[in-house]
């Protein structure tokens, strides 16, 4: 984007008053929203932005300036202003920039703006209609299509110069099924790191009929006992409740405060045997998939907890340089008007060897979940609340009745330690992840698990 010459002045013009190093962080995207709701398309937008911010580190101390546009003069001037407020005599030196060719994690072979909105809409009706036609009793559908390609460049006082492409397609349905007594609703989404080859005939029925069936499940089912019993979360939950409840904490901005249940536990047994966490950003097309992350290092497959044991966690180039370790890849922001920050990318339990229905026939009384829901979270903690919006009931090794109004109630340290069986499949759910008001594309993987206790919610007694 930038004349290498240009980045180089002014990175050199933002370290003109101290400072130990120094980046230019430019963004352009461009997106389609288009919403369906009450038998028609609702909403159909089209957003373009673009930007640019400015980063100075002098030791621990972060100095940044964004502006909207991407003006040269602009830069420069937020550059100056940048080192005006660092107020120091210069010490570092702004090395010669090399272009860098990263790997390609996500390859694309149709972009965005060359489907007309038409065809779009065309996708969110067919959804539409695929939901409202499964069942009878499915009263009501919503539907949103989205796209969303974003291009980075990132040059630093290092001699880094290297971009990336990421694309986020995005399906989400809603249905909403009822009796003439009972109203329950079902929600599916699906995204990836993509181009609009994503949207193919079987994503499409898939995100539909999921939606639907989970709305039909609830109004079929009977209320959950509560209690403390064995929980089996399928792998077909996704790994939600493994990346809220634990995966923040192994976030080493989290674990620097020492707000993380993980902080100075490394090497340590923090999981039961056989139970490895990973964070991978490498995994090809996934949604938390990059080449580069926000700073321009290239994504890694981090071992986070390896057979029970803590291994290390998910660095920033700050967190890294504190913690003196490298960076994880793992340094992420939502746009150009934010400083980068530990997040996560793709993160899961590994597989083990354990086959999914050989797990549910060890339960002699407990709960299958078969999809998660939304839920409350303490991320210093790792305390939570989940709702279960699809889960039945295991007797005597046997899935029986369909449930519903179920809640995992838990923490996620207790959690991973009371792993008793680690199943040999795995499937992901897909997400924007918030923390520090900056939103973040992930996956959450998770296998099949068995965990000994757990608290459940419910209304039956």
């Amino acid at each position: 984007m930038l004349d290498l010459g240009v980045a180089r002045e002014i990175l050199d013009l933002a370290l003109e008053k101290g400072g130990d190093f120094s980046e230019i962080f430019i963004e352009e995207t461009f997106g389609t929203t288009i919403s369906y709701e009450n038998g028609k398309v609702e909403v159909a937008t089209f957003s373009k932005d673009a930007g640019f911010g400015i980063r100075v580190i002098d030791g621990e101390l972060t100095y940044y300036a964004s502006s909207s546009g991407l003006d040269v003069e602009k830069m420069k001037e937020l550059a100056k202003g940048l080192a005006d407020a660092v107020g120091g005599k210069k010490k570092a030196k702004v090395k010669e920039l090399i272009r860098e060719m990263p790997s390609n994690n996500a390859p694309f072979e149709i972009a965005f703006d060359e489907i007309p909105v038409d065809r779009k809409m065309e996708i969110v009706k067919r959804a539409a209609e695929i939901a409202k036609n499964y069942d009878e009793r499915i009263v009501e559908v919503k539907v949103r299509y989205a796209d969303r390609q974003r291009i980075v460049w990132i040059y630093n006082s290092e001699g880094k110069a290297v971009s990336d492409v990421r694309n986020y397609p995005v399906l989400y349905v809603r249905a909403v099924a009822s009796d003439g007594k009972q109203i329950f609703s079902g929600v599916e989404g699906w995204g990836e790191n993509k181009g609009f080859e994503f949207f193919t005939d079987e994503v499409i029925e898939k995100v539909a009929r999921n939606a639907a069936e989970t709305a039909i499940h609830q109004l079929e089912a009977e209320d959950a006992p509560a209690g403390e019993y064995t929980a089996v979360i399928s792998s077909e939950a996704g790994g939600t409740m493994i990346h809220e409840a634990c995966g923040h904490g192994l976030e080493a901005d989290l674990v620097l405060k020492g707000g993380s249940i993980y902080a100075g536990k490394l090497g340590q047994k923090v999981a039961a045997d056989g139970v490895t966490v990973i964070d991978d950003g490498t995994l090809k097309n996934f949604r938390g998939t990059l080449n580069v992350d926000d700073e321009g290092n290239p994504a890694k497959r981090n071992v986070l907890i390896e057979n029970g044991v803590l291994k290390g966690y998910m660095h920033s180039r700050l967190t890294a340089k504190r913690m003196k370790v490298q960076p994880t890849g793992n340094g992420r922001r939502e746009s150009y008007e934010h400083v980068p920050i530990p997040r996560m990318t793709n993160t899961f339990i590994a597989p083990g060897d354990k086959n999914p229905e050989e797990i549910i026939k060890s339960v002699d009384y407990g709960i299958l979940v078969v999809k998660m829901g939304g839920g409350q979270v303490d991320i210093v903690s790792g305390d939570f609340t989940f709702g279960v919006p699809k889960a039945f009931l295991i007797e005597n090794g046997k899935v029986t009745k369909k449930l519903r109004g179920v809640s995992l109630v838990g923490n996620g340290g207790e959690v991973l330690k009371n792993i008793e069986m680690v199943g040999n499949d795995i499937e992901y759910a897909v997400g924007t992840c918030g923390k520090d008001g900056q939103g973040a594309p992930v996956s959450d993987g998770l296998p099949t698990i068995k965990i000994s206790k757990m608290v459940i919610g419910g209304k039956a007694k």
